[in-house]
């Protein structure tokens, strides 16, 4: 059959994860109209239909194309959904089929539309929690006592990238329809990469549309602090109230819950309570649901069963528009080729490239002279100074194999089985990326190799780093561990 041989095709090129997520669960029909030869696949939602046609189409028509000898194309429809059918409709088995992260689930077409929820309740917004104080914080800005959102975190101050693509995606869904689809929406990453932002951007866009919308924004530290200050007072009718009443409940490091079990179930009375009545839950994470640890199953469970969605370390054309465009918002533009030079040096994460431009931004502003790549080297001596010292070709090759299970002796010899010629390409990538050794230079100190071995690893691994989300992952471990 020509869908299952593309299928295997597929799923020798594509990281697992993605191919279990976003091909292998639909249902595929190949049709013959007149001549051309079509492959038609039912997914469950628009969402599905937009991701598929932007990262795989291409793909999947070349390579049927080719398995069939002659024009393949490749057609995506939404699944009907049955009236009154509750929560993933007609596509409900497929849907849950399909949760490994990013399974859609509360798609059906009985939620009752927001803007009649919204006529039945009175116009008001909960208090804030009795766990911190009434004018909470956020990313530095004084934000009301009431939605705890920092009215400066919106989708226009996001910078979108192929990074935080999906996520962005996902929750402009969301901010558009709440309680409808991606119920619960789960978005994870490491810190500094946009996740607090993001969610604060869903509540802002859902207050602008609908002023009345009961919304929360806490971080998982303050749902505990609360659940600890009522039940020193026995008063979780109290607590229960003032979350099961919300339309948007926005949390932020989850991982936090771990160990605390009386957090955890006031936490699941309340996201069960939010669901029956199709208010919307986002939270965030440091990792993906099914790796929290010393958290009910109960719960990571119900954090899959909506969307689960990554965000991933910022690549370097993103990078380099993030700090054009913060610079801009300064009142300071900043030139490209000094972004690119910044964004260069600077790769762990947002939030250290912002710390990066204020440095850069501060320096010119003291000194009275023009943003320049000389200007900022000056502005970045420590960090870079302290790029160089720690990082080495040797300490790359030692982390490196700690990391994949391997011998840093490995590293020199003349072994080409997959377990360590892998670990070895992506030594010789960092190498590369993180010293100022020329590629002859790498290659002596990795048993004497050619540069041109060197360069077809970076150019291997810097290609895949593009488009396997696992690999990037683990390169940006690896970054983090080296840089300290």
């Amino acid at each position: 059959m020509l869908w299952g041989r593309t299928c295997e095709r597929l799923a020798a090129e594509m990281p697992e994860p993605q191919f279990n997520q976003w091909i292998r669960p639909h249902a595929a029909a190949v049709e013959d109209d007149a001549g051309q030869l079509s492959v038609r696949l039912t997914v469950p939602n628009r969402f599905f239909v937009d991701w598929i046609r932007a990262q795989y189409a291409a793909r999947i028509e070349g390579l049927a194309s080719e398995l069939a000898g002659r024009s393949v194309r490749l057609e995506l429809q939404v699944a009907p959904r049955a009236p009154q059918q509750g929560a993933g409709g007609a596509y409900g088995p497929v849907a849950r089929q399909a949760a490994v992260p990013g399974a859609v689930q509360g798609a059906g077409t009985g939620a009752q539309p927001a803007a009649e929820r919204a006529h039945e309740r009175p116009n008001e917004r909960p208090a804030a929690p009795q766990g911190g104080p009434a004018g909470a914080w956020a990313g530095g800005t004084q934000v009301g006592p009431q939605t705890r959102l920092n009215p400066a975190l919106t989708f226009d101050t996001l910078v979108p990238g192929r990074a935080n693509q999906m996520a962005r995606t996902a929750a402009l869904h969301v901010a558009g329809a709440p309680g409808v689809m991606y119920n619960p929406l789960f978005i994870y990453g490491g810190v500094g990469l946009g996740k607090t932002h993001l969610i604060h951007a869903v509540g802002n866009a859902l207050l602008k549309d609908r002023p009345d919308a009961r919304v929360l924004y806490l971080h998982a530290e303050q749902f505990i602090s609360d659940v600890v200050y009522n039940y020193q007072r026995k008063t979780f009718d109290a607590l229960k109230a003032k979350y099961h009443a919300l339309d948007l409940l926005l949390i932020d490091d989850v991982q936090f819950f771990a160990g605390k079990d009386r957090t955890q179930e006031e936490f699941f009375n309340a996201f069960e309570a939010l669901l029956a009545k199709k208010a919307h839950i986002i939270m965030t994470s440091d990792t993906y649901p099914k790796g929290l640890a010393n958290i009910d199953e109960r719960l990571t469970s119900r954090f899959d069963a909506g969307l689960t969605v990554a965000i991933e370390p910022p690549e370097l054309e993103m990078r380099v528009a993030i700090l054009m465009k913060k610079a801009e918002q300064e009142g300071m533009p900043m030139p490209e080729d000094v972004a690119f030079f910044v964004a260069k040096n600077v790769r762990a994460n947002v939030r250290e490239l912002e710390g990066a431009l204020r440095k850069v931004l501060a320096f010119a502003k003291f000194s009275h002279k023009e943003i320049s790549i000389n200007l900022a080297r000056e502005a970045l001596k420590d960090l870079l100074s302290i790029q160089n010292r720690q990082i080495g070709v040797e300490n790359i090759q030692k982390t490196v194999a700690d990391f994949y299970k391997i011998k840093v002796a490995d590293m020199y010899s003349k072994k080409r089985p997959a377990s360590i010629a892998r670990p070895r390409q992506i030594a010789m990538y960092l190498a590369k990326e993180l010293t100022q050794k020329s590629l002859p230079e790498i290659g002596e100190l990795f048993g004497g190799r050619d540069h041109t071995t060197v360069l077809h690893a970076v150019r291997k691994i810097g290609g895949e780093r593009q488009k396997n989300t696992e690999l990037n992952q683990q390169l940006h471990v690896l970054e983090q561990t080296l840089k300290g």
